[in-house]
């Protein structure tokens, strides 16, 4: 089998994200589930955008974030999704290759403008998200480039992008591509709610389809609903497959190849923001499988990435994070 032109080739929804802090009041003033992504239409994006406070605009989606921190990490990343040619599409595709990650999906001409996301963090650091898909959800089988995909050692699929149809056409073909090519595929489940409203089309995907499954706490238990995290990890044991669990200030167990791994949770300077830790968790942990490093040492670097990423606001890196890799995981 030919080296992978790409380590890992990201698939998900091209989002700007616009951050401001916030308190529980303006949460429940706006009907705003705390801790949650909810989609919203264009209306209640622009209401909200009017209300909420002084903002920061940054290039953000679940699986962009985590190809750019893979990219920071020093991984050769590249991006498929779809934004408008508008100024936020804009805005999107500058920083995404700014961040060093190959980005050559065409601009839509017509249709809804480029997605975006509102996130209210509040002084606990937790994240409440208002998401407007837009373009976004005009991927398509169509924008899968088969010869990208199969360039690429491993696709990472961003369980967001599964609510449109076509979306998830793209994203079977994407797999299959994969598969066909000898390469690997993994998925993030990305938010209870969304296992929730996909858990069975989510169990077949992960039986069938996936090689490396990414889920927090909250996410593997509704996606077996299962009374607890143990039962929870012994049905996604079963699976076979590798898979990484995260459970937030107690670390993350990591299982696969008949092993399990408890890891730690890096040590953080502060905690601001909690906006795209699971991002680069997995930024970390595909970034060490793609060099071939034991499950241990993935879980490891998977700490490591997200505590950079929660000290600040936003989640893209600010550090770069290839500086932060000890010597034993390089």
């Amino acid at each position: 089998m030919a080296q992978p032109r790409f380590d890992v080739i990201g698939i998900g929804n091209a989002i700007v994200d616009v951050l401001a802090h916030a308190d529980d009041a303006f949460l429940a003033a706006n009907g705003l589930a705390k801790g949650a992504m909810t989609l919203v239409d264009a209306g209640r994006v622009e209401t909200l955008y009017r209300v909420m406070g002084p903002a920061v605009e940054s290039s953000g989606g679940s699986a962009a974030n985590t190809v750019a921190g893979l990219a920071s990490l020093g991984s050769r990343t590249a991006f498929i999704g779809k934004v408008a040619d508008d100024a936020f599409g804009k805005v999107f595709r500058h920083d995404i290759r700014a961040s060093g990650v190959a980005f050559d999906s065409a601009p839509a001409k017509a249709g809804a403008p480029t997605a975006r996301c509102l996130v209210l963090v509040t002084p606990d650091a937790q994240r409440s998200m208002q998401t407007y898909l837009g373009a976004s959800v005009e991927l398509g089988p169509e924008d899968v480039d088969e010869k990208l995909v199969a360039a690429a050692g491993i696709t990472y699929l961003e369980g967001y992008l599964w609510d449109p149809p076509r979306a998830k056409e793209a994203f079977r073909k994407a797999a299959a591509c994969a598969h066909a090519a000898g390469r690997l595929v993994a998925l993030s489940l990305s938010d209870s709610f969304c296992v929730e409203r996909h858990r069975e089309e989510f169990r077949d995907l992960v039986r069938h389809h996936v090689d490396i499954l990414f889920a927090n706490e909250a996410e593997i238990l509704s996606l077996w609903q299962a009374p607890d995290f143990d039962q929870a990890l012994q049905a996604t044991r079963a699976l076979g497959k590798t898979a990484a669990l995260t459970r937030s200030a107690k670390g993350s167990v990591i299982i696969g190849n008949g092993e399990v791994h408890v890891a730690d949770p890096a040590p953080a300077a502060r905690v601001v923001d909690t906006t795209g830790a699971g991002d680069l968790y997995a930024a970390g942990f595909l970034h060490a499988q793609a060099r071939g490093l034991g499950l241990a040492a993935c879980g490891r670097l998977g700490g490591l990435a997200a505590a950079e990423i929660i000290g600040h606001l936003g989640a893209r890196p600010e550090t770069q994070l290839k500086s932060l890799i000890p010597a034993d995981l390089r």
